[in-house]
C-alpha cells in the first residue's frame, strides 16, 4: 500500500484481501495525499471503507464531464459557452480531486483566489452555482457522492442595483446618430423592453394588431409571454409593414431586406453610441432604461418582472431603488385617518364620556 504519482496528482495503490484498488487522492500536495491514504487506512481496518460505493471515486473531472453532456447539452447556446468558460478555471483546481474530498474549505478558497485575480463576483458564483447543481446531481441522482460541499459555501456579495439607463437628451443624441432602420429597432426596445436576441427572432406572425399584442416566443428562460404594445410601437409596426408590404417572416432585416445577424446589429449600434457621444452603454442598456423609466413612473415592480418575463421577483428587485417617490404614497394614507368617535357610549353604553374610569 503507497502512492503513486501520476502526473501532478498522487495516487494510491491499495491492496486488500487479494485485490488491488487504485484511486486518485485528487490532490498533487504529497503531505494531503499522505493524510487521506492514512483515513482510508483507517477506514480499511474499521471495516467500513469498503462499504462505499465504488463510483464514489469519481473525480471533479468526471463529474463535469457527465454534467455537460447530460445537463449543459439542454441549456440554451450562451448557457452552455458560460458553462464551458467556468470549466476552464474549474477543472485545473478541482479536475483530478475526488468528489469525497472536496472540502468547503477548498472551494472557498477557490472564491478568494478568483477575487484576486480580478473576476467579478458575479462571474465567480456563477462558476460556484454550476458547481453546487452539478454536486446536486452527483448527490442525489448518480450517486457518486454523499454530501454537497457548496451547500456550506456562501456566495459572494453582489450589487445588482441597475445605475445605467438612457436619458432623454442622450436617447435623441443615440437616435440622431442611428440609420433609420437602427431607429426603429432603438425605438421599438425602448417601448417594449425586449432583449436582443429576442427582437432579431420576432415574426410577424407573433405581431397581433387586433389585440394590440405581441407574443415573445424564445424568450431567455424558454417560456413564452405576451407584451401589450403602447402607441409609439403599434405605429412603428404598422408603418413599417406598410411600407414594406412584408407579413411574414422577421420583423427587423438589414436595409437590404437580409436576415439581421447580432454581429452586425451590435457593431452598427455601437458605432451610433459612440457618434452620439454616448460612453458606457450597451444594447442590453435599453432594457435597463425601459424598466428603470417605468418604476420611475410608478410602476409596480410586479408589473415591470412580467413585461421583462423575469421567472422570479429578484433580478426586478434591482430597479427597487429608483422608486422612492412611488412609495410615498404608501406612507401619506397613514394621515388620511378617519376622525376619532369620542362618544364612549357606543362602547356598550355603560361608559359616559368624560368618565374617570380606564379603558384598559
Amino acid at each position: 500500500m503507497g502512492l503513486v504519482k501520476r502526473g501532478k496528482v498522487w495516487w494510491m495503490d491499495v491492496m486488500y484481501e487479494g485485490s488491488r484498488i487504485r484511486r486518485s487522492t485528487g490532490t498533487g500536495d504529497k503531505r494531503l495525499a499522505e493524510a487521506i491514504l492514512g483515513k482510508v487506512k483507517s477506514q480499511i481496518i474499521e471495516g467500513v471503507f469498503f462499504e462505499k460505493s465504488l463510483e464514489q471515486d469519481r473525480t471533479f473531472e468526471d463529474m463535469m464531464t457527465r454534467y455537460m453532456a447530460e445537463r449543459s447539452i439542454l441549456k440554451a447556446p450562451k448557457s452552455r459557452i458560460r458553462d464551458a468558460t467556468a470549466l476552464k478555471h474549474l477543472l485545473p483546481v478541482f479536475g483530478q480531486r475526488v468528489l469525497g474530498y472536496i472540502t468547503p474549505k477548498m472551494l472557498a478558497e477557490y472564491k478568494v483566489q478568483r477575487r484576486l485575480e480580478g473576476a467579478a463576483p458575479a462571474t465567480t458564483n456563477k462558476e460556484l452555482q454550476l458547481v453546487r447543481h452539478a454536486f446536486n446531481l452527483a448527490m442525489r441522482e448518480w450517486e457518486w457522492c454523499r454530501e454537497n460541499p457548496m451547500h456550506r459555501v456562501a456566495l459572494e456579495q453582489v450589487r445588482n442595483e441597475v445605475d445605467r439607463w438612457l436619458t432623454a437628451d442622450e436617447e435623441d443624441r443615440l437616435l440622431a446618430a442611428s440609420s433609420p432602420w437602427l431607429q426603429e429597432i432603438i425605438r421599438f426596445a425602448l417601448n417594449t423592453g425586449m432583449r436582443q436576441g429576442e427582437i432579431l427572432n420576432l415574426q410577424w406572425q407573433d405581431v397581433d394588431f387586433t389585440r394590440g399584442t405581441l407574443i415573445v416566443m424564445k424568450s431567455k428562460n424558454g417560456t413564452r409571454r405576451t407584451i401589450p404594445l403602447n402607441t409609439t410601437v403599434y405605429d412603428l409596426l404598422a408603418a413599417k409593414q406598410a411600407a414594406t408590404g412584408i407579413s411574414s417572416g422577421p420583423v427587423f432585416r438589414t436595409p437590404l431586406g437580409h436576415t439581421l445577424q447580432v454581429r452586425f446589429l451590435v457593431r452598427e449600434f455601437c458605432e451610433a453610441r459612440d457618434r452620439g457621444g454616448i460612453p458606457d452603454f450597451r444594447f442590453h442598456d435599453m432594457r435597463h432604461t425601459f424598466a428603470t423609466r417605468l418604476v420611475q413612473r410608478g410602476i409596480d415592480l410586479y408589473k415591470v418582472q412580467r413585461l421583462l418575463g423575469h421567472k422570479t421577483g429578484t433580478m426586478t428587485q434591482r430597479y427597487a431603488h429608483h422608486c422612492p417617490e412611488s412609495l410615498r404614497d404608501g406612507v401619506n394614507v397613514l394621515e388620511n385617518r378617519p376622525p376619532i368617535d369620542t362618544n364612549l357610549s357606543q362602547l356598550g353604553g355603560s361608559m359616559k364620556a368624560g368618565s374617570s374610569k380606564s379603558l384598559i
